[in-house]
């Protein structure tokens, strides 16, 4: 598996630390991501339907809606680091999470079906970030105001990821 070293201060905003830092400094970005989609896909099987549309407090997303929203986020930030490797220097626009998830429907869709959607997209980054040359990891680009490395836009991914994983272990499957 390709190592990609972890993003140092200066490469991120400082709220991605949240999420960059669960992941490990041992490079292996890609290897944690195919793992944790692998824990994430047998968590969310083993939970109930009324589990998976249960909102732990008002306003808080359901396993489904959390699991889109995870798609969702990692295709920005696959499609940010795809432009950043390419050298676009296009700044590009934030996104509003909550508007996001308020149309996903994801609670009207199966769980079945949300993971079919969740491995192609995993897959997709992993074989777009497996393949991009060394130098592209240390490029950067402006997204939402601020200035971030395509490998801080990967470690962003497998972390957020992870701190959602934790949420639902936390609140949601006991």
């Amino acid at each position: 598996m390709k190592l990609i070293s972890k993003p140092k201060e200066g490469e991120f905003p400082a709220y991605a630390s949240m999420y960059i830092d669960l992941i490990p400094e041992d490079g292996l970005v890609l290897q944690h991501m195919e793992e944790n989609s692998k824990k994430l896909k047998y968590l969310a099987l083993s939970l109930t339907e009324e589990k998976l549309t249960y909102r732990y407090a008002e306003g808080k997303w359901t396993i489904k809606e959390t699991l889109v929203h995870m798609i969702d986020d990692e295709r920005i930030y696959a499609y940010r680091a795809l432009r950043f490797a390419r050298n676009d220097n296009t700044e590009l626009p934030g996104f509003e999470q909550d508007d996001y998830v308020a149309n996903s429907y994801a609670n009207e869709r199966n769980i079945e079906n949300i993971l079919e959607e969740y491995e192609s997209v995993r897959k997709a980054s992993i074989t777009l970030f497996k393949n991009l040359q060394e130098d592209a990891f240390s490029k950067t680009g402006m997204a939402n105001g601020n200035k971030v490395s395509v490998r801080a836009l990967i470690y962003h991914i497998a972390g957020h990821e992870l701190h959602h994983l934790n949420i639902i272990k936390e609140r949601y499957s006991k």
